[in-house]
């Protein structure tokens, strides 16, 4: 069973799947899009002159939850850090596993009634959407939110995830009947699995019940030196119990994985995998919160490698730049009114188009920038970015910076 999820798990096999479904729409077999790669230099340009202008000094950061705690300009690890002064190396490491995995797993859409209000009095500075719930968890992680003993608050036990609810989310969120949140309830629940499969993965692991056995696990006998891919696979594995959405395969919860008719059965390494033909992997969460790891790692002495091999997430701002630049062109308008399911062949065949179509922009972007990949990794251009462009774009089409296309989700999977 574990062995048949193994295969999609692997990014290898995103990259491949989503080729093969990018062919096909290429060669016309599609009745929900066609490709205008001609316009893909566009959007090469826009990003590259975004990416120049956010980061003049060249100095491009990976693109993962540590920006959204940067809002407003602030070094808040730096905040952080001071908390944690004269804890060891290792303990280090696994607090800000605690806070990445805790925050990441809380990023679903809030809604555009809701905010977040930093300090006080006319000092105050209010955030919304992702930065907004980022400096929210970040200052409740630090006030000892998720931390099961007040005398050691700069943790996320399982115990105290399990007992957490709407309300003390709402708390810790600023939720009132005039600052209202989209999906409360199901982040209080997915946090509550949380500390449930943490529980279990620490019962059979012996490390301790919190998102830090992560780290455990990934330096266990001395390593000092992970590849990106390992990650994520540690990810999709010990994690694989909080996603109660997305889909089954041989009775097994895969995530965020789904039936494509011109997904086929490619395998790295040129094999077939005639167990998993037809279901493509696409992992987007799992991926964002992997991103979001390896800085950890690396400030805590670990090298990580092959940031390349995780692939871009196809999610609704880069996607929502692909077809707002016109690169992917959806045949009947009429399917920019409709709210699609993430389950639906038109958000799955436009999700893949995504992956396959960031690493084309990827590389024009190198190109005009006069980088390599070594030096620009796929991560530093979805910072740099693609992900700006799209919230870029989209503001540009539409008043309220709304996607163009509109999914009905949970968020703990798209």
């Amino acid at each position: 069973m574990t062995e048949i999820l193994a295969t999609l798990r692997d990014p290898a096999t995103i990259r491949l799947r989503c080729a093969a479904i990018t062919q096909a729409v290429a060669d016309d077999r599609s009745g929900w899009f066609r490709l205008d790669r001609s316009r893909l230099d566009e959007v090469a340009e826009r990003v590259a002159a975004l990416t120049r202008e956010r980061f003049p000094d060249g100095r491009i950061p990976l693109h993962s939850r540590w920006r959204h705690f940067e809002a407003g300009g602030v070094d808040r690890r730096a905040l952080l850090d001071a908390s944690l002064a004269g804890v060891t190396t290792a303990e280090r490491a696994r607090a800000y596993f605690d806070l990445v995995v805790v925050s990441v797993l809380l990023d679903a859409g809030a809604g555009p009634a809701w905010s977040w209000r930093e300090g006080e009095g006319d000092g105050a500075t209010r955030y919304s959407r992702s930065e907004g719930l980022g400096v929210a968890s970040f200052r409740a992680f630090l006030a000892g939110a998720f931390a099961f003993d007040a005398a050691e608050p700069l943790r996320a036990d399982a115990a105290a995830l399990r007992r957490l609810d709407a309300a003390a989310l709402g708390a810790i969120f600023q939720v009132t009947p005039t600052n209202t949140m989209v999906g409360l309830d199901g982040r209080a629940a997915l946090l509550v699995r949380l500390g449930e499969t943490l529980a279990a993965e620490s019962g059979r692991s012996g490390f301790e019940s919190r998102p830090g056995l992560l780290y455990d696990q990934l330096v266990a006998g001395g390593r000092d030196a992970v590849t990106a891919s390992e990650i994520l696979g540690l990810l999709l594995r010990v994690l694989a119990p909080v996603w109660t959405s997305g889909s089954s395969v041989a009775g097994q919860r895969a995530g965020d994985v789904w039936p494509h008719r011109f997904a086929d059965a490619s395998a790295p390494g040129g094999g077939i995998d005639r167990r998993t033909p037809g279901w493509l992997p696409l992992h987007k969460l799992s991926q964002w919160l992997a991103y979001s790891l390896i800085e950890p790692l690396q400030w805590c002495g670990v090298r990580v490698t092959g940031l390349d091999a995780l692939t871009g997430l196809p999610e609704y701002r880069n996607g929502g730049l692909l077809i707002d630049a016109g690169v992917v062109v959806p045949r009947d308008p009429r399917s920019l009114a409709t709210r699609w399911k993430p389950s639906d062949e038109f958000v799955i065949e436009w999700r893949a188009l995504t992956v396959t179509l960031l690493d084309e922009v990827a590389e024009r972007v190198r190109a005009r920038l006069g980088l390599g990949a070594e030096q620009l990794p796929l991560a530093c251009v979805l910072e740099g970015g693609t992900w700006a462009a799209g919230r870029q774009i989209a503001l540009e089409r539409r008043a309220d910076g709304s996607p163009p296309v509109a999914i009905d989700s949970d968020g703990t999977i798209f």
